[in-house]
């Protein structure tokens, strides 16, 4: 984050960033790849933060020799078992915040790798799905994060230039998604955990 900078928008990730329900996917990705033996650490799950669960999936088909997994079948069944789990889900405080403080004031949007249904499920159900005037979900572009596309794409529909954006962002690959973008990037992680 550049002290200097002045944003004329914010861009937010929205799971690990607006709400915290990392630690719910996780729990829901250790039911189904149990269920599954498919074999998931959950070190690589949080390094993976942002990746689309059907390219996770994907990847750990492939390299564990499992032709017998549908990705689109297996996401669909990790999404049903997140929604489960549904009601553990909160705000990450020190970013709501940020929003809440900036609402009405600049335009906000959402830059998420997550489905758009998850996504307008979580911020709706956080009560502020009505702040951001563009969410943005890993149906909207082809290339994911950690390439920009997801930001460009937030910023064109807020109608602000990227170099005037700042982004917020909890993972590796959504940094380096915000900087190829040309955004003023936050982490997160350094603002609300000791």
């Amino acid at each position: 984050m550049r002290p200097d900078f002045v944003p004329h928008a914010l861009i937010f990730d929205c799971d690990g960033t607006l709400a915290d329900t990392m630690p719910i996917h996780w729990r829901a990705w250790q039911e189904v790849t149990g269920r599954h033996g498919v074999h998931f650490p959950e070190d690589r799950f949080y390094a993976l933060g942002g990746v689309p669960t059907r390219d996770i999936v994907r990847m750990l088909a492939q390299e564990q020799g499992r032709t017998d997994i549908d990705p689109l079948k297996f996401a669909k069944e990790k999404e049903e078992a997140y929604f489960k789990l549904f009601e553990h889900i909160g705000p990450v405080e020190e970013v709501v915040a940020i929003a809440r403080e900036h609402h009405g004031k600049l335009p906000m949007g959402v830059a998420s790798g997550g489905s758009r249904h998850a996504i307008t499920k979580v911020l709706t159900h956080l009560g502020i799905v009505s702040w951001f005037g563009a969410i943005v979900t890993n149906e909207d572009v082809v290339n994911q994060k950690p390439a920009p596309d997801i930001f460009l794409e937030a910023a064109r529909r807020l109608g602000v230039a990227p170099q005037l954006c700042r982004a917020f962002e909890d993972t590796d690959l959504g940094m380096q998604a915000i900087r190829a973008a040309g955004m003023d990037a936050v982490d997160i992680r350094h603002h609300t955990r000791p």
